[in-house]
């Protein structure tokens, strides 16, 4: 019977991990929304559920450790997440494992990671073990930012960002929740190996893609009408902007040793995690 338990398994992140145990005989319980959509893996067994309710708490109920993989942004996010720390309490879960963010906490610059600041408080709170997973972003979504015109738009001036690989964070996770209890109240930012200015980022995409790309510094002001065609609501589009803010103000720049140590190897760097991404790589 499985004791651990993952979340997000049916996204980039968590189906990383997921495969990664499973390569290395694990078995687990993977919670989702669909089941048609949760990856065909040796020693999985798989259980309809979202986050909070019944369901969610019969699907925990017998488990160890649970990786919480955080859920898009909304305005009831946090309340989202209590509910599911409140449902693994119930069960009996021992241990939750937490994808949070760089400088998680009420006065972080990038807005969404205040949400991951109080769902940290609400696992500290809870009674639970816990490991936060603070990641830098992810190298792979940096890229994604681009426009159709291969443009980066934000007002980021000369700060620089240490993105790290959603491969490395997936391999992070499998580390852990394979075996979790040396890592209980721990907290790692997990970071690539360099931090990097958007222009580098940009020089970078053209080098992996072949495709144009650049890096268009924006006011605040070019940064909301910008984002304007997206019909947005006032507070995501905040959230988006403060990405390059956050950046800009030095918030994403410092690197962290947490990855090669965890894993025994370098992390990727920008330009390892767009090759492997352009080839197609799943780990």
């Amino acid at each position: 019977m499985a004791d651990i338990a993952l979340t997000g398994a049916t996204g980039t992140v968590g189906g990383m991990a997921a495969r990664l145990l499973a390569d290395a005989g694990v078995s687990m319980r993977l919670l989702v929304r669909d089941p048609s959509r949760a990856p065909d893996l040796p020693g999985t067994e798989v259980r309809r559920a979202e986050y909070g309710g019944d369901a969610c708490g019969a699907a925990l109920t017998g488990i160890d450790t649970a990786l919480m993989v955080s859920t898009h942004e909304s305005t009831d996010r946090v309340e989202v997440h209590q509910a599911f720390v409140q449902a693994a309490a119930d069960a009996g879960v021992r241990q939750v494992v937490y994808l949070s963010f760089v400088g998680a906490g009420d006065g972080a610059g990038f807005l969404l990671a205040r949400d991951h600041g109080a769902t940290e408080k609400i696992l500290r709170d809870s009674g639970l073990a816990f490991t936060f997973l603070r990641d830098n972003f992810y190298a792979e979504a940096i890229a994604g930012f681009a426009g159709d015109d291969g443009a980066l738009r934000g007002p980021a001036g000369d700060g620089r960002v240490a993105a790290v690989s959603q491969r490395d964070v997936a391999a992070v996770a499998a580390h852990i929740l394979a075996d979790p209890r040396p890592h209980a109240g721990r907290s790692y930012d997990l970071t690539g190996p360099e931090a990097l200015t958007l222009d580098q980022i940009a020089a970078t995409l053209i080098e992996v893609t072949g495709r144009p790309h650049r890096f268009v510094d924006e006011t605040m002001d070019e940064a909301r009408a910008s984002r304007a065609v997206y019909d947005a609501p006032a507070w995501l589009v905040d959230a988006w902007i403060s990405t390059y803010t956050a950046i800009r103000d030095g918030e994403l720049e410092r690197v962290s040793d947490a990855v090669p140590t965890l894993l025994g190897r370098p992390a990727m760097s920008f330009a390892e995690a767009m090759r492997a991404a352009a080839a197609g790589h799943t780990t």
